[in-house]
């Protein structure tokens, strides 16, 4: 049996929710133009957990869980001039940014803030709590998300 894998990615609630993944189920993880998160999301396996975390908001927080349905699609809004996404310098060709469709699992009851992270978790324990991190997709250790999905109630 392969090893779940668990990542935490961000997106703001006005842009895209939680609620919006509830209600379409599953959802493009597209917009990715930084390369070290789009490294990560390459790394990512069909059946990965993903902690949605609501970002630029407050407080920010986690607030649901998803899971990875597929991996290595090619992300359109590359190649689209009028998306905010664009990238001129990508081509069909050779396309320099990919995503993935993420599948809705559960919405937390709590949100777990970026406080309360602090006060759980060090900076090496969980990059999201570096100074100066703004990666949108990051790894998570496998005994920190189990914790978490534990402390909030979820489902594994």
């Amino acid at each position: 049996m392969t090893e779940i894998n668990y990542w935490l990615m961000k997106s703001e609630p006005e842009v895209y929710g939680i609620n919006h993944l509830k209600e379409e189920v599953s959802t493009l993880w597209d917009g990715i133009r930084n390369y070290q998160a789009r490294n990560f999301m390459r790394r990512m396996s069909i059946g990965d957990k993903a902690f949605f975390y609501h970002s630029n908001c407050k407080p920010p927080g986690i607030v649901g869980l998803m899971e990875v349905l597929e991996t290595g699609l090619i992300d359109p809004t590359q190649f689209d001039p009028n998306a905010k996404y664009y990238d001129p310098k990508s081509s069909q060709e050779n396309p320099r940014w990919d995503c993935n469709r993420m599948g809705y699992i559960c919405q937390f009851e709590k949100k777990l803030t970026i406080e309360e992270l602090r006060a759980s978790y060090s900076a090496e324990q969980l990059t999201l709590l570096r100074k100066g991190n703004r990666l949108s997709i990051m790894p998570i250790h496998n005994k920190i998300a189990i914790e978490i999905i534990s402390r909030l109630g979820g489902v594994i």
